[in-house]
């Protein structure tokens, strides 16, 4: 039965590690046989190469044993400034993650800092860059009750085959607010290359247990260029079984 539904998920993303309406994510996973589907209808983005809406970006999780979830990325980019010869709609950061909790913390109802790692292949991209890449992501979390904070760092092997480093810090607002506040900062550098810049800010709505709406503004900077990007998106989990059995 999960064999079947973790490969039910993974034909799915056929036709980037995340958390809405964040780069980085925290360091929890989705419960053994629970299914979160993380997705931005449409996104905006302003960049060097043009504008384009992402419909949709899609993070899809499943919680397929304790402590462990399947994560899948993939984000569909639409070309507003469309140029000929090139593909107006691409399949980009498309990539099948598996994320480990390695330390159980205040993100899971216990004491001390919640770890995590996340690590996978990057997929070749529909109409991007047609190869393999690779990366993992160490995520420290502590939840105050009026803060959480998420430290990521993550290598990669890009699929340019360039190495890349990223570290980020996810800020949210207290838990028990319907809308709390959130922020991220990061840093990006591939070796022998640019360094980006970025900060976010923005607001999640925890409509119910299972579903939350999210929207944030996105600024990030390099030495000659820089890109804006406006985020609306939702969070939706259902229960596909029981932990410890199948429905």
């Amino acid at each position: 039965m999960r064999t079947t539904l973790i490969a039910a998920v993974a034909l799915i993303a056929m036709p980037a590690f995340a958390f809405r309406p964040f780069d980085g994510t925290d360091g929890d996973v989705a419960e053994e046989g629970r299914f979160e589907l993380e997705i931005g209808p449409a996104q905006y983005l302003k960049g060097p190469d043009g504008r384009s809406i992402a419909a949709p970006a899609t993070v899809l999780n499943l919680g397929f044993e304790e402590d462990t979830e399947l994560v899948i990325d993939f984000k569909n980019l639409v070309a507003l400034d469309h140029t000929p010869g090139t593909s107006r709609m691409r399949l980009l950061d498309t990539d099948i993650m598996i994320k480990r909790i390695l330390r159980r913390g205040t993100l899971q109802g216990e004491s001390g800092v919640s770890m995590a790692i996340e690590a996978g292949p990057l997929l070749p991209e529909l109409n991007g860059i047609n190869a393999w890449g690779a990366s993992a992501d160490l995520i420290t979390s502590y939840r105050w009750s009026a803060l959480s904070l998420h430290l990521n760092t993550a290598v990669a092997l890009t699929r340019e085959h360039n190495f890349e480093a990223f570290t980020g810090l996810i800020a949210e607002g207290p838990q028990e607010w319907a809308v709390r506040p959130v922020a991220e900062i990061y840093t990006e550098r591939e070796m022998h290359g640019e360094r980006t810049w970025s900060a976010l800010a923005g607001a999640i709505w925890q409509v119910s247990g299972g579903f939350a709406v999210d929207a944030a503004v996105r600024y990030a900077a390099q030495t000659q260029s820089n890109e804006v990007e406006f985020r609306f998106g939702l969070t939706w989990g259902v229960p596909i079984w029981v932990e410890g059995k199948a429905k």
